[in-house]
């Protein structure tokens, strides 16, 4: 199966070794970060530092200022953290490093997950039924930031040498988020609870509700006294699915917030991928980091996945969770891909962060029995060298 390991260009500009040591792995490819969030990277390896800290979220290359003079949205160049001048390409460096190992170099795209933007255009947020703005999350309904990803999607997506791209929270993003020192656990929430905290009610998405028959302040406060219970410690937020949305929001309610919410992230996924084919080279492969539960929020966005694979080359997959829950993400997935279709089985292999690098021989196996055509492991960079070493031996 072919095998990729993402990385972040910081985990090889100022490294010598780094590429090679990637490549030893036994990998085929690299998913190389050009448009990432901001967060806080451990580099147990890197000889001039342990820890970086990524600020804001930002693009490792040049921005072309032709496509975004005069933008009130517009993406930002990296600092010195990336192991480069700020502005520089880092990507285009680190690719060029990786490609002189042997490594095909694939983009790994993160669109609507973006705290500088919600920190500065406040009115790009995702805001709650109780107002609250959730600052990670552009709102994906809104035409500004729609016209902003797919641009964003183009540019960092068809990089210089890159042979495809992967494109990660091209969709809703919602209530979860690993914020700093989050302190959101005091209340679980079950799957419908998380879905009605992640519904959106700005500007935007209320003209949504009110264009399929719903007043926008009589939906929000139906969620709000959805809500009620979970607050209170009540078991009514445990219920999963479509179902379990239903019970908590109301049948008639709950599917027309369904409706319109896969509708706009359908529509955004098209324009999307149809923006980054327009700027690719014949044979540029397009994948999307997804879940196929279509109302699921975050990096890996939810999708309907005999509609998205009619757009895209393929899927990558979550399938860290164990036996079930890979089943529960490739089953769907096999079931509509085609002759060509890449899925991708995305395995954290990062014992510290919840992997399991010892069993990624069988996990894979079991993934290759539920339809998955190739690897992805999530992360080179971070892993320890032991981590590292039960990866050799797992794809040798």
């Amino acid at each position: 199966m072919k095998t990729s390991a993402f990385l972040y260009p910081w985990d090889v500009l100022g490294d010598p070794a780094a590429a090679e040591r990637v490549a030893a792995l036994g990998v085929q490819q690299v998913t190389l970060a050009s448009a990432y969030h901001s967060t806080r990277a451990l580099t147990p390896r890197h000889p001039r530092h342990r820890v970086v800290t990524a600020e804001y979220a930002a693009v490792h290359y040049p921005v072309d200022e032709r496509r975004w003079a005069g933008r009130e949205l517009r993406p930002h160049p990296a600092g010195g953290w990336t192991g480069a001048d700020p502005g520089a390409d880092a990507y285009g460096t680190a690719a060029a490093a990786l490609q002189e190992a042997g490594l095909e170099v694939h983009s790994w795209v993160v669109l609507a997950h973006n705290s500088r933007m919600g920190a500065e255009h406040p009115d790009t947020s995702v805001v709650n039924a109780y107002g609250d703005r959730y600052p990670w999350a552009p709102c994906v309904a809104r035409p500004a930031v729609r016209a902003y990803l797919a641009d964003l999607a183009a540019e960092a997506a068809v990089r210089p040498g890159a042979r495809g791209t992967e494109l990660e929270s091209l969709g809703w993003y919602g209530l979860a988020h690993l914020h700093a020192h989050d302190k959101t656990g005091g209340v679980p929430l079950g799957d419908a609870a998380a879905y009605l905290m992640s519904l959106c009610f700005c500007p935007h998405c209320r003209d949504g509700y009110a264009g399929l028959g719903a007043d926008p302040d009589d939906l929000a406060a139906a969620v709000r006294r959805a809500l009620e219970p979970v607050w209170a410690g009540g078991a009514e937020g445990a219920a999963g699915g479509v179902a379990g949305i239903g019970k908590l929001l109301g049948e008639e309610a709950a599917a027309l917030t369904l409706d319109f919410r896969a509708a706009t992230a359908r529509s955004l996924q098209e324009r999307v991928v149809a923006a980054v084919r327009a700027a690719a080279p014949d044979g540029f492969q397009v994948l999307m980091h997804a879940d196929p539960v279509p109302y699921h929020c975050g990096a890996n966005a939810g999708v309907d996945p005999e509609h998205v694979l009619g757009h895209v080359d393929g899927l990558v997959l979550p399938c860290t969770g164990g036996p079930a829950a890979r089943e529960a993400v490739l089953g769907p997935v096999a079931a509509h891909a085609r002759e060509h279709t890449v899925v991708a089985a995305n395995f954290t292999v990062v014992a510290g962060m919840g992997g399991s690098p010892g069993s990624l021989a069988g996990d894979a196996a079991h993934a290759a029995a539920l339809g998955a055509t190739e690897l992805r492991l999530y992360h080179a960079g971070l892993a320890s060298d032991a981590d590292l070493a039960q990866v050799r031996a797992a794809l040798r």
